[in-house]
């Protein structure tokens, strides 16, 4: 089975995905669109209909490495609330640069919500552009667009 690519719209931005079956190899956030399917679960989502990520797989979220450790952490964050990277790095053993390092470097946004994890005084980053997060933090507040699954592991 080959991997699929596509994107659907989040506001002003593209959502590009790769992905095969139900696991997701890639999220981005991009100016111009790419032809192609994108997972029901993440269309929904990005429409601000209920959607079940939890459903979709990551491959961040393999192995043992310190990474999808945090990774892992960070998909049972439940939709619509906030942890800081130190209350992720008490959890892990790990400190709160390694988790912004891991949130910098997910490789599948949406699917793992880094958006969700923020700094102790601050939103923290996001990239490519912070706005990106502060509008799935404030969607996932004022819709219902998580279903019961997402935010476990």
């Amino acid at each position: 089975m080959a991997i699929l690519t596509g994107s659907c719209r989040f506001g002003l931005w593209h959502v590009h995905v790769a992905w095969q079956g139900d696991l997701v190899y890639q999220v981005r956030f991009a100016r111009e669109g790419l032809d192609g399917p994108v997972p029901e679960e993440i269309l929904r989502y990005c429409a601000g209909r209920p959607a079940d990520l939890s459903t979709l797989e990551s491959v961040a979220t393999a192995g043992e490495s310190t990474f999808a450790r945090i990774y892992r952490a960070v998909r049972a964050v439940p939709c619509g609330e906030t942890v800081t990277y130190g209350e992720v790095a008490r959890l892990i053993g790990t400190a709160p640069r390694a988790v912004g390092s891991a949130m910098a470097k997910n490789p599948t946004p949406i699917v793992v919500p880094c958006h969700r994890v923020v700094a102790k005084t601050d939103l923290g980053g996001f990239s490519p552009d912070l706005a990106i997060k502060e509008a799935l933090l404030a969607m996932e507040r004022r819709r219902r667009v998580c279903m019961p699954g997402d935010g476990r592991s």
